[in-house]
């Protein structure tokens, strides 16, 4: 991490949710194979000189990472300095007890690197693995965040609701080294989640994934707003959205239009989404959240979002669909070696 604004470091990092890939010859990799591939991804996150290194949980075929603390775990073993936590950990279906004895656990593995990002679950494939009901899903979430935030001042807890057994004063272990994981908390445009994120002290990372970034400009003031209500300095501010980067403009959208266009196309006709045109495609990639492009273009779009909304933290969401694995690995690079020096530098320039 180099430089800070707003008494907050600035932090480039990437998520990948583990879609599978294609080998040398065009063909999926197998399952286990694709898991060992994210091991080697987030080592090169490290050496390309970047600061997080995310994995999100996902149920499904295309995307098997259903556990990705374990895969963190393994690029802990491998790197020494790289932050590593979840892209987005579906809190409304697991244990908040589970989850944060999980990522305490990394904590420890990892010398202090670990975070942890707590979503709702926009993907609903958990619900039903686990029992739950959709009914609930707000129900879930509210009680769920709120017994993790007691939990992470690693207090006895005394905690009842009715989504899982009550805590009559029990202690959690294990304990981390700073007293408090780092804990985030994913919104996707809900101003009650922006100042429930406020109001636990948890920090707020804006998963926007289409449209004009800016429309987000109200959901950073409100979580400010909300955290200087609670007599708080506001937590730092964080942008989750999709990209890639490759030599040029066109060469990355060359690479990166043909699983886009078709990546979960049956999931997207199931829930009634429009097929996705080329036109759309360009739209997104000129003024949306698509951050698709050569270095020098995605680090001007990621700078430019930074600023208006207020955010000190960038991830780029990288892999979509089956894309080669030495694709991916030459997405890593360039984001790590010149995406990232670019943007501190637009970031820090007065």
């Amino acid at each position: 991490m180099e430089g800070t604004r707003g008494g907050h470091p600035i932090v480039i990092g990437l998520d990948s949710f583990g879609e599978m890939t294609a080998g040398g010859d065009g063909e999926l990799l197998s399952q286990p194979q694709n898991i060992r591939e994210l091991v080697a991804e987030g080592v090169l996150a490290e050496e390309s000189g970047l600061d997080f290194f995310g994995l999100g949980e996902h149920h499904i075929e295309e995307m098997p990472l259903s556990a990705p603390d374990l895969v963190l775990a393994a690029v802990a073993a491998r790197t020494s300095r790289i932050r590593l936590g979840s892209a987005v950990t579906v809190l409304s279906s697991d244990d908040p007890v589970r989850v944060f004895q999980r990522y305490a656990t990394l904590d420890a593995l990892s010398s202090g690197r670990a975070e942890v990002i707590l979503g709702r679950g926009s993907s609903v494939e958990s619900f039903p693995l686990f029992g739950f009901d959709l009914a609930d899903y707000d129900r879930l979430f509210e009680e769920k965040l709120d017994l993790f935030a007691r939990l992470r001042a690693e207090q006895p807890v005394t905690w009842s609701g009715t989504t899982r057994a009550a805590l009559p004063g029990l202690q959690v272990y294990p304990h981390t080294a700073r007293g408090a994981l780092p804990t985030w908390v994913g919104v996707g445009g809900n101003p009650a989640s922006v100042v429930r994120a406020a109001r636990y002290g948890f920090s707020l990372m804006l998963a926007i994934i289409g449209g004009n970034p800016a429309r987000f400009t109200r959901l950073s003031e409100l979580y400010r707003e909300a955290a200087a209500g609670s007599g708080s300095a506001p937590p730092p501010i964080g942008v989750h959205s999709p990209g890639h980067v490759a030599a040029t403009d066109e060469q990355a959208k060359e690479e990166y239009w043909p699983t886009y266009r078709t990546f979960l196309l049956d999931v997207r006709r199931r829930r009634g989404f429009p097929e996705i045109t080329r036109e759309y495609f360009e739209h997104e990639v000129e003024h949306g959240s698509l951050y698709v492009g050569s270095p020098e273009t995605v680090a001007r779009r990621i700078a430019t979002t930074m600023t208006t909304l207020g955010a000190t933290r960038f991830d780029l969401k990288y892999g979509m669909g089956p894309m080669p694995h030495t694709t991916l690995m030459e997405n890593i690079r360039l984001f790590g070696t010149e995406v990232a020096p670019r943007v501190r530098e637009r970031l820090l320039t007065p």
